[in-house]
């Protein structure tokens, strides 16, 4: 039978205050969703009249020789669906998409839980808003379009820092399930159904990962910008691999909570996170990147080696970040004399900074380094420029900026000269800086037309 054609989209975003603490369950983020989306578009596999298929064809026609073709089949025991990469087809890449493998299974799986129907084959196709990369790409014809073919291999692409993992496994599974389960079993802007999205989503990315983060991405992929404090990493330690016996009935108690004793225990807080309408959040492209992953096991290793002196400076962290949510907050609703007096926001910045330096240099890890704190100090001088910092775990990511909406063309001119003269740190260093296209969005998951992909779709 065939399925509805469905589409999904989900934010980027950006952790504008509370690197490495939010982690803890103590500490909360402030993290803003972003305008640049992951697309899902999900459509029955087309076959030939009388020929069944168990086959699901993934694409990510962006980029070079990006396809994937899996067998499924139900395990037994109530393990859930088996995903089997499918080798020797001259279209795919032989290399596993560790993300898109593990998002399926895991979506699979709980759709075959919740429904009798047949998983039939499809074809899903991923397309990214172009800012998630720094390859310049091409769009597909001679008329500009929302999405460019970036024209290498997805190995290959350098990534901006936006959280393409996190909006792509949100995306993916909130499409595949949309996809499969009847209107009445998921509806997608129905609080119990973004709920249901979200607890999958962190399944499935924690295991995609191979470890149980903050999950502060995946949530502002699923609500948008909000106050995140971190859901227990207790809730997903039984859960096992897709396949093992009793997979599918452990996720499905997970995701739908129905064990009282185990449930998710996530804050977030949408109407904490706001920006005043003149202030406008942009980022900064340094065209570098970092491996979060290895900056985070240092940082927390300090802590554990010095807990007086890193509880002392997670505790000032915290409150700076507090402050600035509240100040955001005061100018957004206008609770100041001169709404476009930002020197208290400004001044706020400037000391989360002072701290995270001091963290860095603690920790031995370039949170902050030396060519970032250069840049940003440098585009704090334009006029209208408030503050600036390197997010979520700092390193040679994109910066990330508070800019009056006026100030945007002075800010362009900069950077289109600006040359580093900072040491690298021993590290990478910063060439052409590029002033994303990106600015803050408070939705989280939506329908997307599926018009809207019709040159990607084949």
């Amino acid at each position: 039978m065939n399925r509805p054609t469905v589409a999904v989209s989900a934010p980027g975003k950006v952790l504008l205050a509370g690197g490495y603490l939010v982690l803890d369950r103590g500490h909360t983020g402030l993290v803003f969703g972003l305008d640049a989306r992951i697309h899902v578009h999900v459509q029955t596999l087309p076959t030939s009249p009388g020929l069944a298929l168990s086959e699901i064809v993934v694409r990510s026609p962006q980029f070079r020789d990006a396809e994937w073709r899996y067998g499924y089949r139900e395990t037994e025991h109530h393990g859930g669906l088996q995903i089997n990469q499918l080798k020797g087809h001259s279209t795919s890449t032989q290399s596993r998409n560790k993300f898109v493998e593990t998002a399926l299974a895991y979506a699979l799986s709980y759709v075959s839980a919740h429904s009798d129907t047949k998983i039939g084959s499809t074809s899903i196709t991923i397309v990214a808003d172009t800012d998630y990369y720094s390859h310049p790409g091409s769009t597909p014809g001679t008329v500009p379009t929302r999405f460019i073919d970036f024209d290498v291999p997805l190995t290959e692409a350098h990534k901006t820092g936006l959280g393409s993992s996190a909006a792509l496994v949100t995306a993916f599974v909130a499409a595949v399930l949309t996809h499969y389960l009847d209107e009445k079993m998921l509806q997608l802007h129905s609080d119990s159904a973004r709920r249901r999205l979200h607890n999958l989503a962190q399944a499935a990315h924690c295991a995609a990962q191979g470890k149980v983060g903050s999950g502060f991405d995946v949530a502002a992929a699923v609500y948008g910008s909000c106050v995140y404090r971190r859901f227990s990493p207790s809730i997903l330690e039984e859960l096992g691999e897709p396949g093992s016996p009793q997979f599918s009935q452990r996720l499905t108690r997970v995701v739908d909570e129905s064990d009282a004793s185990n449930t998710w225990d996530m804050q977030i807080d949408k109407a904490a996170a706001r920006l005043p309408r003149g202030l406008r959040l942009v980022m900064c492209d340094v065209d570098c990147g970092s491996e979060s992953v290895g900056m985070a096991k240092k940082v927390l290793a300090w802590r554990k080696e010095n807990p007086d002196e890193a509880a002392l400076l997670w505790a000032t962290l915290q409150k700076g970040n507090d402050e600035l949510a509240e100040e955001l907050l005061r100018l957004a609703q206008g609770i100041t004399t001169d709404s476009r007096d930002y020197k208290n926001l400004s001044d706020t910045i400037l000391t989360i900074r002072s701290l995270i330096r001091e963290m860095s240099a603690k920790a031995e890890v370039p949170i902050e380094p030396k060519v970032q704190t250069d840049l940003l100090d440098a585009c704090c001088r334009i006029s209208g420029v408030v503050g600036g910092v390197v997010p979520g775990a700092g390193g040679f990511d994109a910066i990330v900026l508070l800019v009056e909406n006026d100030a945007l063309p002075s800010l362009q001119q900069f950077l289109d000269t600006y040359k580093t003269t900072a040491e690298s740190d021993s590290g990478p260093v910063i060439g052409k800086v590029r002033l994303l296209g990106v600015k803050q969005d408070f939705e989280g998951l939506k329908s997307e037309d599926i018009k809207t992909y019709a040159d990607w779709i084949r």
